[in-house]
């Protein structure tokens, strides 16, 4: 069953089409990759799923609830973003982590702040704040980071900071988890503890949205894959039929490139 369906999703910035009618469909539990190269619009799209961006047109539904509509004005309201902007847990490609507060405090921050707004918050403040730190340092635990809980960004290696990220965006528990090319701005040697983390959340069945750059990743990882050329998809499908036989000219001359470097 799908729990996210994206139809017909346009953005222009400046005279210049960025997204030209996106639509596609992902299951829950399912792991969807999403390759092409530098400027095809990808991270554009996990911006406008996110709501970073506003799309100029389309619409977004998750769980049956309509997110966007260009049609609808009335679900473009600026302060229903943040409630919309839960739906989605976001992993970018620099880990936007706050260098002032541990790696805990990272994880539980956005937390903390929403719970400022329940009923019962005042009541039971500490039941509350003491809850959400247990939760947070299980997060950290699955990342493999238990030892690192009070350390800053400043104390942890890039493959460290970005699993913080990972456990941050999951600490919300939102609907979908969404990676922005989460190992380019990590060495070699660091990606492939990002890459095994991401690979035990697949086989957890989380359900993911995964731009990369890491064809044998996606191929081994995803269930499905889009390619995107010029702001279009250019073709979908099962992620290793795809990658290992394209049916698609300009899907085959991007993994015959990408084959070489």
């Amino acid at each position: 069953m799908a729990i996210l369906q994206v139809e017909d999703i346009r953005k222009t910035f400046g005279k210049t089409p960025v997204l030209e009618n996106i639509s596609f469909d992902l299951d829950e539990g399912e792991a969807l990759a999403i390759i092409g190269s530098s400027g095809s619009g990808k991270t554009t799209l996990l911006r406008c799923l996110n709501f970073l961006e506003k799309p100029d047109g389309g619409k977004i539904t998750v769980r049956g609830e309509t997110l966007f509509d260009a049609a609808d004005p009335a679900t473009q309201r600026e302060r229903e973003v943040r409630r919309k902007r839960l739906h989605f847990g976001m992993v970018f490609q620099s880990f936007h982590l706050f260098p002032q507060y541990t790696a805990l405090d990272n994880v539980t921050l956005a937390g903390k702040l929403l719970a400022r707004e329940r009923e019962d918050y005042k009541a039971r403040k500490k039941e509350i704040f003491a809850q959400i730190e247990d939760e947070g340092r299980a997060l950290l635990a699955r990342m493999g980071l238990s030892d690192r809980a009070g350390h800053y960004p400043h104390q942890l290696s890039g493959g460290q900071q970005q699993r913080v990220a990972i456990a941050r965006a999951l600490a919300l528990h939102p609907d979908i988890l969404c990676f922005d090319e989460p190992t380019s701005a990590l060495d070699p040697e660091l990606t492939g503890e990002v890459l095994k983390v991401i690979r035990a959340l697949a086989d957890q069945r989380t359900t993911m949205i995964i731009v990369t750059h890491e064809m044998a990743f996606a191929r081994d990882v995803a269930e499905r894959a889009i390619f995107m050329d010029g702001g279009v998809i250019v073709e979908q499908g099962p992620a290793r039929e795809l990658i290992e036989h394209p049916r698609e000219e300009r899907t085959r001359q991007f993994l015959s490139r990408y084959a070489q470097h």
